[in-house]
């Protein structure tokens, strides 16, 4: 067999063994690999470089030295899963750097991290003031997670004691110009559904590159011909919108007062206006 022609072969048999070897491994981010992963991860690409191109008689011991990597490699992450002590002796104990504000000169020293390494990752974290993070932690993979003061975290509707509807993942319905049923199933909408929305845009699925449906049942699409004009829904529907306010300020109202007669008057019209939204909800996002 020619060389160039024994190359392709043992590159290819290379290419599909190592696919299969990493599919056994598993699949994690860059980011997420500990720091013997990534050099696994090295040395398995030079086997499979060597198999692929080494024209000695020995190359296919190469294959056996890869399998002994992935098998290895494999042992290891069956005894992570299965103890935290070997978790910390292999990938390394988190480290607190910040605690109230102010900075663990030690903690720092023994990650042999500088000062202005630390001032970069808080402020990749949006951070620029040390004495605003409550906790700052230095991950196994070397990330830096942050968490700040309680004065200084974003405002949410928890803060407020204000109860909000929980949001639904929006689904994508109509993807290559084809419909998928299986997500129009879980939105509890059918074709004809999906065909008359379609209709109020003046289109055809296969003129729809990607259509997805959000919470409210609102449709909006991504079509072929970028160059085409299409009226685009609202963001909300402002009907259901409000009344979902309505019934979310009502809540509010109840947790709010200390009389328990208006609070039972509060609780039954939420309740009430909640089972008025899920009649209405058909109508609404028709």
């Amino acid at each position: 067999m020619p060389d160039w022609l024994e190359v392709i072969v043992r590159t290819v048999f290379a290419v599909v063994v190592l696919f299969f070897l990493i599919k056994v491994l598993g699949k994690r981010q860059v980011s997420q690999l500990s720091f013997f992963e990534y050099i696994t991860g090295i040395t398995i690409g030079n086997l499979a470089a060597y198999i692929s191109l080494d024209t000695d008689s020995t190359w296919h011991l190469g294959f056996l030295a890869l399998f002994v990597w992935v098998a290895f490699s494999f042992g290891i992450e069956i005894l992570q899963i299965k103890s935290k002590k070997a978790r910390d002796f292999i990938d390394f104990k988190s480290t607190v750097l910040i605690k109230d504000g102010k900075i663990l000169e030690d903690n720092l020293r023994k990650e042999k991290l500088t000062t202005d390494e630390l001032l970069e990752g808080l402020r990749k974290k949006d951070v620029f003031t040390v004495a605003d993070v409550e906790f700052a932690i230095m991950e196994s993979d070397g990330a830096i997670n942050v968490l700040l003061t309680r004065e200084n975290q974003p405002l949410t509707p928890k803060h407020l004691g204000i109860k909000v509807a929980p949001e639904k993942e929006t689904q994508a319905v109509i993807m290559d110009g084809e419909i998928l049923d299986e997500p129009l199933d879980d939105l509890k909408l059918t074709r004809g559904w999906l065909n008359m929305q379609l209709e109020k845009l003046g289109l055809t699925v296969e003129n729809v590159f990607l259509g997805q449906v959000d919470s409210y049942g609102e449709l909006t699409v991504d079509l072929y011909a970028d160059k085409m004009q299409v009226p685009q829904p609202q963001e909300k529907p402002q009907l259901y919108a409000l009344l979902k306010k309505c019934e979310a300020d009502l809540e509010l109202f109840s947790l709010s007062t200390v009389n328990p007669e208006a609070k039972q008057m509060y609780e039954e019209c939420s309740a009430k206006l909640l089972r008025l939204i899920k009649e209405l909800k058909p109508f609404i996002q028709s």
